[in-house]
């Protein structure tokens, strides 16, 4: 591999999440000095892991679709493909109750909770979403507007209305359809065969912890610097250009670059660029997030036989139930059984103040609902993580609130989950986006011809 040579122009990145990551290979690649500076202690952000059972996982579930061909590609460019494993997803909604199965059309015709007539609609509302490929023309209508018309109140109310509110919470009425539309055709998509197909996601062994490990060495290898606990406090912009990062710490000191990425959330960027112009930052200000919260559950016994169980019942205190090892075999953590209790929510939820007792004895009872013969003696260990700015929320007209990636301020560029619309949160399309705007500097430091720092 070819090194990054000292005297060629460097690139400051801020932020190690995997947008962070793949700009800095990408860059690497091309030839420029790379310098990533993470805040927190690991690279990866939202893809940290940890271990169970002498097996290491994600701190919050993560699997790929057969769409997500950005990341199978990379995962192949670094040697790792022998690593990627494929299965049929077992996804399940808890309504009432009851568990029910919601994979096959066949599983969709046994939903009694909805009339016969209201389940042909939510088959027919999927097929016809499916087939659609121009998501502009559901920008200006909510997904509940939309779907209440088309799909029926009772689907909404009984299916799809309570994930949005587990979701999105009070902003759920505010959601686009042009999101519900990239959801519904992504998931249709990744069945090989067509809609009458079981869904297939794909799972990185050894968790895609692996991914941002190995990342990490080619960078290192191509001559790139890669520092953790090493929190930017301001971007340094002179003349209207972005000319060093400002870096916090006991060896405080300022890194001079050419051109600098900012992989981070628009509020950590805004904090970052007080100098930013007001229209731009007013985009940044714009857009909303939620929190991710995640309770990890070792367990001696299953819950249940589903992957994703969607949970359709609001006095839930979370959004869904996934055994990870009812897709990826449990003999990889120990032989224990490992779960994720997921919510979204916004950040003055009295969850995210919860110590893990507290949400322990919050929880348990409900886990008891869906499995009756469920007790907390089955609970080997347990740890809690919390992700901030998980989540953007997609209001109406969207497109209109994204940040453009090359900043007002020259030389300085922004990546992050809010401008991957119309497509969701997810690795696949964070890989993808710190790819383009790694292309997008170097195209313009190598028009520019000179490096600015030396």
């Amino acid at each position: 591999m070819k090194a990054c040579p000292e005297a060629q122009r460097r690139v400051g990145i801020i932020g190690g999440g995997v947008a962070g990551l793949a700009a800095a290979y990408r860059l690497c690649q091309r030839g420029f000095q790379v310098h990533l500076l993470e805040a927190g202690p690991t690279l990866g952000g939202l893809v940290g892991t940890f271990e169970i059972g002498g097996g290491r996982i994600e701190q919050f579930y993560h699997h790929i679709f057969s769409t997500d061909t950005t990341i199978a590609a990379l995962i192949q460019e670094l040697g790792l493909a022998d690593r990627l494993v494929w299965h049929e997803s077992k996804v399940g909604i808890f309504y009432d109750g009851r568990i029910y199965d919601f994979v096959t059309p066949l599983d969709l015709l046994r939903f009694t909770p909805i009339s016969l007539i209201d389940r042909l609609r939510l088959g027919l509302v999927g097929l016809y979403l499916r087939r659609q490929k121009e998501w502009r023309r559901y920008e200006s209508i909510t997904a509940r507007e939309w779907i209440i018309k088309y799909a029926g109140r009772r689907n909404y109310d009984v299916v799809w209305g309570p994930l949005l509110r587990g979701k999105f919470g009070q902003r759920a009425d505010d959601i686009s359809m042009a999101w519900f539309w990239s959801k519904i055709h992504l998931r249709f998509a990744s069945r090989k065969g067509g809609p009458l197909q079981k869904e297939q996601l794909g799972y990185l062994m050894s968790s895609f912890g692996l991914l941002v490990d190995v990342l990490g060495e080619r960078i290192r290898q191509m001559g790139g610097t890669l520092e953790t606990s090493r929190p930017v406090q301001r971007v340094v912009v002179e003349n209207g250009r972005a000319v060093a990062l400002e870096v916090g710490g006991p060896k405080g000191q300022k890194v001079p670059c050419d051109a600098i990425i900012a992989a981070v959330p628009n509020q950590v960027f805004l904090r970052l660029t007080p100098s930013l112009p007001e229209a731009y930052a007013a985009k940044l200000r714009g857009v909303q997030y939620q929190w991710a919260l995640c309770l990890v559950l070792a367990l001696k016994r299953s819950l249940s036989p589903i992957y994703w169980m969607n949970i359709s019942d609001r006095s839930i205190p979370f959004l869904a139930l996934i055994e990870h090892t009812n897709f990826i075999d449990r003999s990889h953590y120990g032989g224990l059984h490992v779960a994720y209790l997921s919510n979204y929510l916004d950040e003055a939820s009295p969850l995210l103040q919860m110590e893990i007792d507290e949400l322990c004895r919050l929880y348990f009872p409900h886990l008891g609902r869906i499995n009756p013969a469920f007790s907390p003696e089955w609970v080997a260990d347990r740890w809690l993580f919390r992700g901030p700015y998980a989540q953007p929320i997609i209001a109406t007209h969207y497109s209109d609130a994204i940040p453009e990636p090359r900043t007002p301020i020259e030389g300085l560029y922004l990546a992050n989950m809010t401008q991957i619309y119309p497509e969701d949160r997810g690795q696949n399309y964070s890989i993808r986006l710190g790819e383009q705007v790694a292309a997008l500097a170097a195209s313009d430091l190598e028009r520019a011809g000179t490096a600015v720092y030396h």
